[in-house]
């Protein structure tokens, strides 16, 4: 593992790498699943999911493929059943708070860059005091493009005026590694998200197993 990174800035994805949103995203695709008659999937199948998006857990729950006529409406039920349940069971995972103390203590600023829609995600920051800090939230609401394409992570260092050869960003799945390097960051890859671990880094970054493993990377 690579250590010591100088940085300025450190740049979060959201789902999978602040806040554990899976069991809501259960809870709210299984709901749909009974309501449309259809078995419930496994916790793990859909957790596995989480950061692929709402297209993705719309085709495993209704094996559906994108273009079929029903699609669109299912997406929209999920979508609408994880709009009132988004913050019913979510948590930060454990050491968040200790990584972002840390963070503060030494002056680095922190920010979210997420493909996660603003109506979804601000709610979801908002309810834990320890994001009040979060200098900056990105969403695809206002990018024509999203990751893996960098342009969320570019903005984000512009606003804030740092360079991204000072910032690292972190994430739990290749697109958010993808997205960091093409901005020109250091990556970390977190293996206690949804996505990411030894057979799925093909861009070869530093892993952590816990949040507070970032702090000895950081000069």
């Amino acid at each position: 593992m690579q250590k010591n990174y100088k940085t300025k800035l450190v740049l979060f994805d959201l789902d999978g790498t602040l806040i554990d949103t899976a069991p809501d995203f259960v809870m709210s695709l299984n709901n749909v699943l009974k309501n449309n008659h259809k078995e419930p999937l496994d916790d793990s199948i859909i957790r596995n999911h989480v950061s692929d998006g709402s297209v993705k857990l719309t085709e495993i729950g209704f094996n559906l493929s994108k273009d079929d006529p029903l699609f669109n409406n299912h997406r929209q039920e999920l979508l609408n059943e994880y709009h009132k349940n988004m913050t019913t069971s979510s948590l930060l995972f454990k050491g968040i708070d200790v990584e972002l103390e840390f963070l503060n203590t030494n002056k680095i600023l922190f920010g979210i860059v997420t493909n996660k829609p603003y109506k979804y995600a601000k709610p979801i920051i908002d309810n834990f005091i320890e994001l009040n800090n979060s200098k900056i939230l990105i969403c695809p609401d206002n990018l024509k493009n999203i990751k893996p394409d960098p342009e969320g992570v570019l903005l984000a260092c512009s606003k804030l005026n740092i360079n991204p050869s000072e910032t690292i960003y972190i994430g739990d799945h290749q697109k958010d590694l993808e997205a960091g390097l093409n901005a020109g960051c250091k990556v970390i890859g977190c293996r206690y998200g949804y996505s990411i671990n030894e057979n799925t880094n093909t861009y070869n970054a530093d892993l952590i197993n816990t949040p507070e493993e970032i702090i000895s990377l950081i000069e």
